[in-house]
């Protein structure tokens, strides 16, 4: 699976597009299509008709254009954006751009990617193949996502969505580069997944998504470049650092048998020696290598 990350070498849009370069459409490895593709997964319907016919749209606020704009530059089919207003649940009169893409070619390469036809939103998964992570995850988050700062002032990034797979390659990859470890889980209430990184978490997260220069929306750019801001004060507790088990400390607590003596001895909690103890017996975690 390619990285992509920022500081490797990437084609640029304007390479993209350019015949001398003329990478296949949606080849994942170049930045921009990651970026689409991810997006497209979380906010594009895919319609087939009789007879091959069908057609692939993205409705967004119209403040959004350009990201629509910057699709239709990508993709070398002909396609068109059209703007409307229409009432809605949430507004008397809101107004949307759509992008339509009917091209069977087209529509072929991102169906084979992974984008299906129909109801999508628990079916969609990260592609199979090679791909940009970080600009796949960003097209993800700008279109089901949130990044900015919450009510009481703390930095997060967190994604909404109803499929399984992308939940659990958030955590992982948050997991990844941030060294936070997060469990998806559906709510009870509309059964999607809900999943937030928060303070230092985000703020590298968000830094490490939304490099310079990438293909976004430019309001979660700027939401996502406003976290570096943020200091802890000085009276908030200071992020909590999970400390490994080293092989010893595994020999010790199996040798006292008794997490609250080898809470004492090794200077951890009551609470983890217990934890570990029990995963250790179960099978959960490896036994410690017997010494020489």
């Amino acid at each position: 699976m390619a990285d992509c990350e920022p500081s490797a070498r990437q084609l640029t849009l304007d390479e993209a597009l350019d015949a001398s370069a003329s990478p296949a459409f949606m080849d994942l490895t170049v930045p921009e299509y990651s970026y689409m593709f991810g997006f497209l997964q979380a906010d594009g319907h895919l319609q087939g008709s009789p007879g091959k016919k069908g057609h692939l749209t993205a409705e967004l606020n119209v403040r959004d254009i350009e990201i629509l704009q910057r699709f239709q530059r990508l993709t070398p089919h002909p396609s068109s954006i059209r703007e409307r207003s229409r009432a809605t649940n949430f507004s008397a009169s809101h107004h949307s751009a759509t992008w339509t893409l009917c091209s069977l070619a087209a529509r072929t390469r991102l169906n084979e990617l992974g984008l299906p036809y129909g109801k999508k939103s628990r079916a969609v998964a990260p592609p199979r193949g090679d791909f940009c992570r970080p600009d796949y995850l960003r097209g993800v988050i700008d279109a089901d996502g949130s990044v900015g700062f919450t009510r009481t002032g703390l930095p997060f990034v967190s994604l909404t969505t109803e499929s399984t797979a992308i939940a659990t390659y958030f955590c992982h990859y948050a997991h990844e580069v941030c060294g936070v470890r997060r469990t998806a889980g559906r709510n009870t209430r509309d059964s999607v997944y809900n999943v937030m990184l928060a303070m230092e978490h985000a703020q590298t997260f968000a830094a490490h998504l939304y490099y310079p220069g990438c293909l976004a929306l430019e309001r979660k750019q700027r939401a996502a470049d406003s976290l570096a801001s943020w200091k802890r004060p000085e009276t908030m507790r200071a992020a909590h650092t999970r400390r490994a088990w080293a092989t010893h400390e595994d020999r010790a607590l199996l040798r006292l048998n008794d997490p609250k003596a080898a809470a004492e001895v090794l200077g951890r909690t009551q609470k983890s020696c217990t934890i570990r103890l029990w995963r250790l017996r179960h099978g959960e975690v490896p036994m410690p290598t017997t010494e020489a």
